[in-house]
């Protein structure tokens, strides 16, 4: 397929959901940017396959947890641009990046709280903010909630309030950049086999079952199941899809 040019910057995109979406944007015949956290040897690894598809791709670090880093990543994101694109400026923005912490309410530290919400909330907020200026018209924003916004599961109140704000998030930017035609929605997972949470719907067989049977399509998601909802939104075929909410969770807990 030959690439149309637009590009699509991708947070935690070296595994999981990330890889997988940055492989889907490619087959749709976007550019992609991935960041990674610690894993670069895994990033290098995505981006040569997406090269292997026909596309371009960049792979840059980043910890979404450190807003004071952000200057100097879009800095570097804009000389790497240049380089590689012949441009200074990106269309679409995944907010995918991403930990897994495990508490009860009553359990939850303050320190585990400040990680969560730093990563899943504050993060996306003001990398967003910061990536307005390099943005295009006509784009679009993707931000990452979970099902558990939804409906409950034991262990992940402060996890599942952060994405709940970052759904409420998603209204608000739709509404304040819709004059710039920029498009911004949710992406909701529901349980996915993926090393999120130290791989515990991945790996523990009574916990897979577990979601199986509270499923209506029956089974476990996959990272596949999720890539390519993400990367339709990025897509004219989604130009008119905005301010939504989309869980793509197979039916869990209806």
């Amino acid at each position: 397929m030959t690439p149309n040019k637009k590009i699509a910057l991708v947070t935690g995109g070296s595994r999981g959901l990330g890889k997988n979406m940055a492989i889907s944007l490619a087959i749709k015949g976007l550019y992609v940017i991935i960041t990674y956290n610690s894993q670069e040897g895994e990033a290098l690894a995505v981006v040569k396959q997406v090269e292997a598809l026909g596309s371009k791709a960049l792979a840059i670090q980043l910890n979404t947890a450190d807003t004071a880093g952000f200057d100097v990543f879009f800095k570097t994101l804009e000389e790497k641009l240049h380089e590689k694109f012949n441009t200074r400026s990106i269309d679409f923005l995944v907010n995918n990046a991403g930990v897994g912490v495990g508490a009860t309410f009553a359990g939850t530290s303050e320190e585990q709280f400040n990680l969560l919400m730093n990563v899943h909330f504050k993060g996306v907020f003001f990398l967003a903010q910061k990536a307005l200026a390099m943005m295009n018209d006509g784009g679009g924003i993707v931000n990452l909630s979970t099902g558990l916004a939804r409906f409950y599961s034991p262990g992940y109140t402060a996890y599942a309030a952060m994405k709940g704000a970052v759904e409420v998030l998603t209204r608000y930017q739709a509404k304040e950049l819709g004059p710039r035609g920029i498009r911004v929605n949710t992406v909701a997972p529901g349980a996915i086999e993926t090393d999120f949470a130290g791989g515990i719907v991945r790996d523990n067989p009574q916990v897979n079952e577990h979601i199986a049977g509270i499923t209506a399509l029956g089974r476990v998601g996959l990272p596949e199941d999720i890539g390519g909802v993400v990367s339709f939104l990025c897509t004219e075929d989604a130009r008119w899809i905005n301010g939504q909410r989309i869980e793509v969770s197979g039916g869990m807990n209806l």
